[in-house]
């Protein structure tokens, strides 16, 4: 990361996508952002595919963070990054999975442009690390 980078807040989004009502690891992931001093966009719960992609390009976020328990993500996920690539927003947006996923399901949310996929009790500091070496530049 360059020291504008560095000096420069990471905008994040984090989003639940879907029915599914389970939001407490998407807050503690939330409070963990803000602490390491990443701007932070919370959407609250049962978004459309669509709602977040609209979120992520109006607040022209570098990170989306999505969390999802519902089993769901082989279905919302790719709905979302394909609305990412019709606003042009998916090449700048580091995009992150969090929530129960299997593995081979990690590996084809990888292959469709996915950046890493976080499960329950990984580390905030892994986490955190993970986006301040990756975030794209705004």
């Amino acid at each position: 990361m360059s020291a504008d980078q560095e000096q420069q807040s990471i905008r994040c989004l984090v989003a639940k996508v879907g029915l599914d009502g389970h939001d407490r690891g998407a807050h503690v992931i939330a409070r963990a952002f803000r602490d390491a001093g990443f701007e932070v966009v919370y959407s609250g719960l049962h978004n459309a595919p669509d709602e977040i992609v609209q979120a992520a390009v109006q607040e022209d976020v570098n990170v989306l963070g999505i969390s999802i328990l519902s089993g769901a993500h082989n279905t919302l996920v790719p709905k979302i990054i394909d609305g990412l690539k019709e606003y042009d927003a998916f090449e700048d947006t580091l995009i992150l999975v969090g929530g129960v996923v299997p593995d081979d399901d990690k590996e084809k949310l990888k292959e469709l442009g996915v950046a890493e996929v976080f499960g329950p009790g990984t580390p905030m500091e892994e986490t955190i690390r993970f986006v301040r070496e990756n975030a794209p530049e705004r």
